[in-house]
């Protein structure tokens, strides 16, 4: 899982190229695609195959499928992470079995790869289903869906797969099927649909099609995602021309395979810009992106794509971008999350992100905030918040994000410029947290090195307090981040698949190149350590 870098070694910081030039030629790689740019992601490719044959690039589709699976059988990201897509793939490929005639690829190819993923999923040591499982959206409504569907398609399975007649892949321990028959009970009452749910609507099976309490977003969409929007139309209808023309346009831009979230279009668009503003390269004109940011804007905030609530994390993070560009806006409607104790991602949330209320305690204090007697309060009590989910080694983890380096990087950029008595040995562990972790090649990953995660190192490490060791880590990783524009990049963020967003990945390389240049320069300069500014 590692991306393609440059030869590991010490860089210095003359070596590194001008973040400027490298920001403006991303800022127009953002307005050339206003959707936005996202991996490809088994599961949602998968269920496309299962949902929608009748979609362009069916054929292809199946292909990327059989191409994409690892030498273990299964698809998607290690451990836990596997469980997901793999069981989607499983189901959409029985789905070809059970109807299609090969058309651009190979029975025994689809019958061989079904029987090795059963193989995997069925392991009772190594399974998918042993591992802990990650915080994915609607994953326990997922699992238990897929589970059942291909339990029904294994009661007769195609030849080829007799071996496997009445099995059933396993369930994570704990993972029922409850809140999967609490929404099901309450699609069948004829009671409206969470929005938050809409971005699964396909664990609905049948019962999705056409109900009458979902209708698609201006650009066609169900919950910003292809495979609720399939599930939901069954069948093209030029009464529903907007859901097949958005399904078509998704399904043209990666020639079969698609993302699992599509528009993310204000999403990337705030994460760069206030990545980039953050490390405090110089963003060039982006009037037109700024007066759509600020457009989106609305009483709750804004959303991640069209179809999904609107959210806190997204609208922290471009309040932050717009009052980087010289357009600040109240940030009145952030309190709308604030549940007294940290900020919820959306209404109705699981579980609570630590990266959310980072970015809110960013967006509050670039606003200058503080000096609402609210606000000042809400910034101390995230700072405290922050602190108290920092772990025993130093880290912090997240569920928008796999690896810890993520977490702790927007936590420490949260926590800069704060006050109390325990900010400053918290920056110190996760420093130390981060000098202990780094590989023997310089680089830093959960699962290996890779150059995203090296990137988030940089950060955190460049928040500590100038010393040699630092300078000499940063000096071993910024190799790494030497990277092309279009490298590959493993992915490590969470929607109900792992996925990566290119241009987001790049602006996190091109902020801490920026960052470690600085710093390096200042250590190679001599300056004193006491007068080495904070991390911006």
């Amino acid at each position: 899982m590692t991306a393609e870098v440059s030869a590991p070694g010490d860089v210095r910081a003359a070596d590194l190229p001008d973040p400027a030039v490298d920001a403006s030629r991303l800022v127009a790689d953002l307005a050339a695609s206003p959707p936005g740019r996202s991996s490809a992601s088994p599961y949602e490719t998968a269920r496309l195959v299962a949902l929608a044959p009748w979609l362009t690039y069916h054929a292809e589709r199946v292909r990327f499928l059989l191409a994409s699976q690892r030498a273990d059988g299964g698809w998607g990201g290690p451990e836990g992470y596997a469980l997901v897509p793999t069981l989607s793939v499983v189901d959409g490929l029985l789905a070809t079995l059970d109807r299609d005639e090969p058309a651009g690829w190979s029975r025994q190819g689809v019958l061989h790869a079904v029987d090795r993923a059963l193989q995997m999923l069925l392991d009772p040591f190594e399974g998918p289903a042993t591992f802990p499982v990650p915080d994915l959206p609607a994953c326990d409504l997922i699992v238990p869906a897929l589970v059942e569907r291909i339990g029904e398609r294994l009661t007769d399975p195609p030849e080829g797969l007799a071996g496997w007649r009445g099995c059933r892949p396993p369930v994570p321990t704990g993972m029922g099927r409850r809140r999967l028959d609490a929404v099901r009970r309450l699609v069948h009452s004829g009671s409206p649909i969470p929005q938050k749910l809409l971005h699964a609507l396909e664990v609905l099976g049948p019962a999705a099609r056409r109900l009458p309490s979902v209708a698609p977003t201006p650009v066609g969409a169900i919950g910003a995602s292809p495979a609720a929007t399939a599930a939901w139309l069954g069948t093209p209808d030029a009464r529903e021309h907007l859901a097949t023309q958005y399904l078509d346009q998704t399904v043209a831009g990666q020639q079969g395979a698609t993302p699992c979230a599509t528009p993310i279009t204000v999403f990337e668009r705030s994460w760069v810009l206030s990545t980039l503003a953050r490390a405090g390269i110089p963003v060039p004109a982006v009037a037109p992106i700024a007066a759509g940011l600020r457009a989106s804007l609305g009483p709750d905030g804004v959303a991640t794509g069209p179809g999904l609530p609107a959210d806190a994390d997204t609208t922290a993070a471009t309040l932050y971008a717009l009052a980087a560009l010289g357009h600040p806006v109240d940030p009145s409607c952030l309190f709308r999350y604030d549940l007294g104790t940290h900020f919820c991602t959306w209404q109705g949330e699981d579980g609570a992100s630590v990266t959310t209320n980072a970015h809110v305690l960013e967006a509050l204090n670039r606003l200058g905030a503080r000096a609402d007697a609210r606000a000042s309060s809400v910034t101390r009590r995230l700072t405290a918040w922050l602190l108290d989910q920092q772990h025993p080694d130093g880290s912090w983890s997240d569920r928008w994000h796999a690896s810890p380096y993520y977490a702790t990087a927007s936590a420490l950029s949260a926590l800069t410029g704060q006050h109390g008595p325990g900010v400053a040995p918290a920056v110190e562990r996760a420093v130390g947290w981060a000098l202990a972790n780094q590989g023997v090649d310089g680089s830093f990953g959960r699962w290996g090195g890779t150059a995203e995660e090296t990137a988030y190192a940089v950060q955190v490490l460049v928040a500590g307090r100038p010393r040699p060791e630092i300078d000499s880590a940063l000096a071993r990783a910024v190799g790494h981040l030497r990277v092309p524009a279009d490298a590959y990049h493993p992915p490590l963020w969470h929607d109900k698949d792992l996925y990566c967003p290119p241009l987001i990945v790049r602006a996190a390389l091109i902020a801490a190149r920026h960052l470690a240049g600085e710093r390096l320069s200042r250590a190679t300069a001599g300056v004193p350590a006491g007068s080495c500014p904070s991390t911006p």
